[in-house]
C-alpha cells in the first residue's frame, strides 16, 4: 500500500488550518510541503513560519520538499518548524553529500529529488545516503500539470538500482498523480504518491484520499 502525501501547494491557503484539519483526519499519511524560492524554480511559495504553523496542526509525517537554491542555509530553519524529513534537489546542490550529511545530522530523514530531465543513473552513489528519492513526474515549480509518461521507466530504473544495492529508499513521486494513473505508477514500483489537485480539487478530497489509499 503506497503512502499518500496530500501537498498543501494545492489547498486553499485563505481556510488552510481547514484544509490542514481535514487531511489530520484524513486516511493521508503524510503532509508535502513544496517550498519554491522564484530562483530554482519560476515560482514562490511559503517558508519555514508556514511550514510551522502547518506542524501545529498535526501529528502526522511532514514532509517538506525544498526547490530552492542553496537550502543547506535553510536546514535548520526547517528543522526547527517541524519538518521530518526534508528533500533537497540534486540539480541546486554543488555539494549534495554534504547537503544530506547536514540534513542527517539535525535529525531529519534526508530526500532527493530529480527534475524530469535528470538521468536516475547520477544518484547511483547517493543512494545509501538517503531515505528518499523524488522523481519529478512534472516540471517543478507549478501545480496542475499532466503527469510525464517516461517516469514509470525512471521509477522501474530506480527500483532496480535501489534492490541491487540492498536498500530501504523510498521512490515518491510528485506531479500530476491521479485515480487513474496511481495504479501503474504503484506497479512499477513506487512508495509515495503525491497528491496536490487530484485531492483539493475533487468534490470530495477525503473520499479521494481513501480511493488512492485503496489502490
Amino acid at each position: 500500500m503506497a503512502i499518500i502525501a496530500p501537498s498543501l501547494l494545492s489547498a486553499n491557503f485563505l481556510h488552510l488550518k481547514k484544509d490542514c484539519d481535514m487531511l489530520d483526519k484524513s486516511s493521508a499519511d503524510w503532509f508535502h510541503l513544496d517550498v519554491m524560492d522564484g530562483r530554482f524554480v519560476p515560482n514562490i511559495s511559503f517558508g519555514p513560519m508556514v511550514v510551522e504553523f502547518i506542524r501545529t496542526t498535526t501529528n502526522k509525517y511532514c514532509d517538506v520538499h525544498l526547490m530552492i537554491e542553496e537550502p543547506e542555509k535553510y536546514t535548520d530553519a526547517f528543522k526547527k518548524a517541524g519538518a521530518d524529513n526534508l528533500t533537497v534537489h540534486y540539480e541546486a546542490c554543488k555539494h549534495l553529500h554534504r547537503n544530506i550529511q547536514q540534513i542527517k545530522s539535525l535529525g531529519m530523514n534526508a530526500g532527493v529529488a530529480i527534475n524530469p530531465h535528470t538521468p536516475v543513473d547520477l544518484l547511483k552513489d547517493i543512494l545509501k545516503d538517503v531515505d528518499v528519492v523524488c522523481l519529478m513526474s512534472v516540471n517543478p515549480g507549478f501545480g496542475g500539470q499532466s503527469f510525464i509518461p517516461h517516469t514509470i521507466h525512471k521509477i522501474k530504473q530506480l527500483k532496480e538500482m535501489i534492490n541491487e544495492q540492498l536498500l530501504n529508499v523510498k521512490i515518491e513521486i510528485d506531479g500530476g498523480v491521479t485515480l487513474e494513473n496511481a495504479p501503474s505508477i504503484i506497479e512499477a514500483g513506487a512508495d509515495i504518491l503525491v497528491a496536490g489537485n487530484t485531492v483539493f480539487k475533487s468534490t470530495n478530497p477525503t473520499l479521494t484520499i481513501d480511493a488512492l489509499k485503496s489502490l
